[in-house]
């Protein structure tokens, strides 16, 4: 073929359009097949930062592309971009911050410790563990008891990737080292899923949001349930089959972690978006032992002990760091054990192949490639290189 689309043979009104189309598509996928190396960057970097790339940084892009055979190193470029930090990585995570999963929710602490982890290449696996902060120059300064700090920074248009500051939570919220946990102590998370309830809330949201796990894909009735709190009936609707066929399934697993959360809670009056972050090291929070009469020999919590009954069973599929204990006191340990699974690291490559790609994988060729990113991810945690891998990957969709 001499580059067009042709056919020489007659055909009837319906086979002429059907060919017309499969012949059209074929051109089309040729065409990004064969896209040069300048198509091939622009494409990246709209990928990662949302927007076309500049005069300057096409050039230089091109050059890692043709001169050092090195698209990695192109999409690198792209993640300097501010709308790198402020759009992709904000709309990111911006989800993960609260109940209702939207992404138009203002930015806030927790968004900031992403946003700020991805940027200064800060082990992520260190997420739900670490005692880290990222605030800003701006005024007003940083507070406990609201957000002000933050939707001030986006309400002016902050240069995310210039403006964040690195510190940490227990030198400006008074929490201490052993207190912090990453996004989970921060203030926006505790207003989200420490609020009112259990504390199951937070489980259930970080099994979701960083293990893309929900209760329902993990339920397993093998585990004990010698740790399933006094609150929870053994009898709902008074038959005793229903806790044992489906309620321990995710109450048996569950409780022992949620455990680590026992000395937390938001506080707040009247006012929920007033409230603040609680933390009462040997006192467990109240909300853990109400309801103590519906199940009176239930659990009745007695610190922040935890133990990962998911080691054993269908869930050690979730692949948990052989390196640690499996057990321990506190969120800090806790989110080290959920963070250093493997659940964990292919959970962030696949959220970031949605975010860059724009559609979740549809065949062997993408669930390859998220297993090589996993793999490469868990060497170093690096995420800005996951999304720089996913946006070569898919620089030709």
């Amino acid at each position: 073929m001499s580059g067009q689309c042709q056919s020489n043979y007659p055909l009837s009104r319906s086979g002429f359009l059907v060919l017309l189309l499969a012949l059209t598509s074929l051109c089309l996928y040729a065409a990004s097949s064969l896209a040069g190396p300048r198509e091939q960057a622009q494409r990246i970097h709209d990928r990662i930062a949302g927007i076309p790339p500049s005069a300057t940084i096409l050039t230089q892009m091109v050059s890692e592309i043709v001169d050092n055979n090195d698209p990695l190193a192109a999409a690198l470029l792209a993640t300097e971009h501010p709308d790198f930090y402020n759009v992709t990585l904000k709309n990111w995570a911006t989800p993960w911050t609260n109940e209702d999963q939207t992404p138009f929710a203002p930015l806030n602490d927790y968004s900031a410790i992403v946003i700020g982890m991805v940027r200064d290449d800060v082990p992520f696996n260190q997420l739900l563990s670490a005692d880290i902060l990222y605030i800003g120059s701006n005024s007003p300064a940083y507070s406990n008891n609201n957000n002000d700090h933050y939707e001030t920074m986006e309400n002016q248009g902050v240069n995310l990737k210039d403006d964040l500051q690195r510190t940490t939570q227990s030198s400006v919220t008074g929490l201490p080292v052993d207190g912090t946990a990453g996004i989970i102590s921060t203030r926006a998370a505790a207003r989200a899923f420490f609020i009112d309830g259990t504390n199951r809330a937070m489980f259930r949201f970080t099994m979701l949001n960083h293990l893309c796990k929900d209760l329902e894909l993990i339920k397993d009735p093998t585990r004990p349930s010698d740790r399933v709190r006094q609150d929870a009936t053994r009898s709902p609707g008074g038959d005793s089959r229903v806790f044992f066929n489906n309620c321990v399934g995710c109450h048996a697993g569950m409780e022992p972690l949620t455990q680590a959360y026992a000395y937390y809670n938001y506080e707040y009056t009247n006012d929920q978006e007033a409230g603040r972050l609680s933390y009462t090291p040997g006192t467990v929070q109240p909300k853990y032992l109400i309801n103590s009469s519906v199940f009176k020999d239930g659990y009745a919590t007695p610190d922040d002990s935890w133990d990962n009954y998911w080691r054993e069973g269908p869930n050690s599929l979730l692949g948990w760091d052989s390196n640690l204990p499996g057990s321990g006191a506190g969120a800090k340990s806790m989110g080290e054990e959920l963070a250093n699974s493997h659940a964990f690291a292919e959970c962030q490559v696949s959220k970031a192949f949605q975010a860059v790609c724009l559609r979740s994988p549809v065949d062997s060729a993408d669930r390859t490639r998220i297993a090589e990113i996993t793999n490469n991810f868990k060497s170093g945690y690096n995420m800005k290189r996951v999304f720089a891998e996913t946006a070569v990957y898919c620089a030709g969709d």
